[in-house]
């Protein structure tokens, strides 16, 4: 499509889409700031909104911030912007995270827009977590290499766990839910980014309309984020008995890897909303070292796990909330 005017509307049209990303608990740490003289979009993580007991070396806030960014070059692309994207331009500004110039279409001297994330698009405000039980029917063979593609097209590893292996992470994801419930700091950090809407109309955390059900056969897959709440009336459901997980990987383990990490992951969600699916996380043994240690193992593949990845077909996940967009973008002439 030609590319829109870069004017004010365009600009905050561009911040809503991309703020529409997942983040650890709904937190959304990150700001952004546009100026028009240089056409210039900075990210910058906001690390009052980290969690110093579940991720004390903030990579999951990365992650998050890696997502949004990813939903803001589709969201370029489709409007015909080429986004010139540089991670950490600044070394010694660790919050500038990258920033994104943005220039109008093929005929600017960057390379052409990408049709393939332009076509990502229509599905960055269709992307909700799905804590919900997924049935049984297996995704093709041919959708897995579409997905393990989205995540190479930015240069991160992203593969299914083998039957053999999935039960040794299963294992994994539920000693690490039975260390954060007896974890009174982790439990008291988790309850301080959930939201009970009966008293609030929350802008950012994890509302109680989206914890999901409880698993009526004890397994904790999804994390359970009532912790050792009750919450009244809450559902109780089965879950699948052999989830179809998925570790996405990166080489190396320094804040540019997170980073490309979460454009991975939001460009591999995105590819799975367009094929029917619907995704949840299982984070939980990558927040205790050596739980995330055990991931490394060379039976479950090479590189550091930045995230595993439950994928299926589901009903959807709720629309969570989001901060506004005037809190989060300053424009600057």
């Amino acid at each position: 499509m030609p590319a829109q005017p870069l004017d004010d509307t365009t600009v905050k049209a561009l911040v809503a889409d991309a703020i529409a990303a997942p983040s650890m608990h709904n937190a959304q740490p990150w700001r952004f700031r546009y100026r028009h003289a240089d056409r210039t979009l900075a990210l910058r993580a906001e690390f009052d909104r980290e969690m110093p007991e579940a991720d004390p070396a903030t990579r999951g806030l990365h992650v998050g911030c890696g997502a949004a960014l990813l939903n803001l070059r589709a969201s370029a692309s489709y409007r015909g912007l080429d986004a010139v994207t540089t991670l950490l331009p600044v070394p010694a500004d660790p919050d500038l995270v990258a920033t994104v110039r943005l220039d109008e279409g093929p005929g600017a001297s960057v390379p052409p827009t990408d049709a393939a994330l332009a076509a990502l698009h229509p599905a960055i405000r269709r992307r909700h977590t799905s804590r919900y039980p997924f049935d049984d029917r297996m995704i093709p063979d041919d959708v897995r290499a579409l997905l393990t593609g989205a995540a190479h097209c930015e240069g991160v590893e992203f593969a299914f766990l083998p039957p053999d292996h999935l039960e040794r992470v299963l294992v994994l994801i539920r000693e690490a839910e039975g260390f954060d419930l007896s974890d009174p700091a982790r439990e008291a950090e988790q309850r301080y980014w959930t939201r009970d809407t009966r008293a609030e109309a929350p802008v950012d955390g994890v509302p109680d309309y989206a914890f999901g059900p409880t698993d009526a056969s004890g397994r904790a897959m999804n994390r359970d984020f009532a912790g050792t709440d009750v919450v009244p009336g809450r559902a109780h459901a089965l879950f699948e008995d052999r989830p179809q997980l998925a570790l996405l990987r990166t080489a190396r383990d320094r804040p540019a890897d997170w980073l490309r990490a979460g454009q991975a992951l939001e460009r591999v969600l995105l590819t799975a909303v367009l094929h029917g699916l619907v995704a949840s996380f299982a984070t939980q043994p990558l927040e205790w070292p050596e739980l995330r240690h055990l991931l490394r193992g060379p039976a479950l593949g090479t590189g550091h796990p930045q995230m595993i990845v439950r994928l299926g077909y589901g009903p959807e996940g709720p629309c969570t909330p989001r901060r506004p967009v005037a809190e989060v973008l300053t424009i600057e002439p």
